[in-house]
């Protein structure tokens, strides 16, 4: 497995330079999925191998020869990147090999199709770390929604609106008692980075959930990505932080956003996907917001 080094990460010029998803990716501008999988692969390293489910990566990785990836990559069917991946690391494993094995899928192929694959494996204590890239909808055919679209969301099938709330996959997750799991942000790839490095570090299965702010299916322009990612963060929608061994660490910036979260407003009225949302949908999802930092405000300080 990935050893830490012992010298800290604090800033990204400590981050390697070494590339293993080059560019020209056939991703669209502003994706924030390919920005997560560089720093991804970069803490991870040369030898690695990626499970990808039918989702946006298993498109924009290109077609081999021409690949965009520098590291082997299973293409796999939607519902079985869990189940592949157990096969990979258990079979890996018997030839005294430490490679690290990852999956990278989208929220449709975790929260909805593969995640009774991905309870097994976990229930198993597959040796791996499975990584969801969400950008809450099925990005690659078009923004249907998903389990993981936010309430109020319109997509191309809830033009109206998803009238329901987003499923909590981590706390699912969470059920399983995985000796390691985090949130992570494409717009804050520090974070993503050493929370990367962390998992690779620790036996068994490791869960992060990466919230991947998308463009075209959030309707925003492309050049506000990490603006995006930012706000979501600052106003409390997307808490970062680690549970390791069960002991919950909410992570800096959304430690200092908690304090003082910014108006929902600055992150809603930016994407086109919640134009005209009615006044009761949106204080049903302030609610929400408040719910979830007064909750793991609470487990943090130890407070039942």
């Amino acid at each position: 497995m990935t050893i830490i080094d012992e010298r800290s990460v604090n800033n990204l010029s400590a981050i390697p330079k070494e590339e293993y998803l080059y560019k020209c990716t056939s991703a669209c501008a502003g994706c924030s999925s390919s920005l997560c999988l560089r720093y991804v692969l970069k803490a991870a390293g040369p030898d690695s191998v990626l499970v990808v489910p039918a989702c946006c990566t298993s498109v924009i990785q290109g077609i081999y020869p021409g690949t965009a990836m520098n590291v082997p990559v299973y293409n796999i069917a939607f519902a079985a990147a869990a189940a592949c991946a157990s096969g990979l690391s258990n079979a890996l494993s018997a030839l005294g090999k430490e490679t690290n094995v990852i999956v990278y899928a989208g929220d449709g192929g975790t929260v909805d199709i593969g995640i009774q694959s991905l309870s097994g494996a976990f229930e198993r204590g597959t040796n791996f770390l499975y990584i969801c890239y969400d950008n809450e909808a099925y990005g690659n055919t078009g923004m249907q929604r998903s389990g993981s679209t936010p309430l109020g969301a319109r997509t191309t099938t809830t033009p109206g609106g998803k009238p329901t709330a987003k499923k909590d996959l981590d706390r699912i997750v969470e059920a399983h008692n995985p000796p390691y799991m985090a949130t992570a942000c494409s717009a804050y790839p520090l974070d993503l980075y050493k929370k990367v490095k962390k998992a690779l570090s620790i036996e068994g299965p490791k869960f992060i959930h990466i919230l991947a702010p998308c463009p075209p299916g959030w309707r925003y322009p492309t050049e506000k990505t990490v603006e995006m990612g930012k706000l979501a963060v600052k106003t409390g929608t997307w808490i970062l932080y680690e549970r390791e061994f069960g002991k919950l660490a909410i992570s800096g910036p959304s430690k200092a956003a908690m304090k003082k979260p910014a108006p929902l407003e600055d992150y809603i009225k930016g994407q086109g996907r919640f134009k005209n949302l009615s006044p009761e949908i949106f204080d049903e999802m302030r609610q929400q917001v408040e719910r979830n930092i007064q909750r793991l405000s609470r487990e943090e300080a130890g407070v039942c």
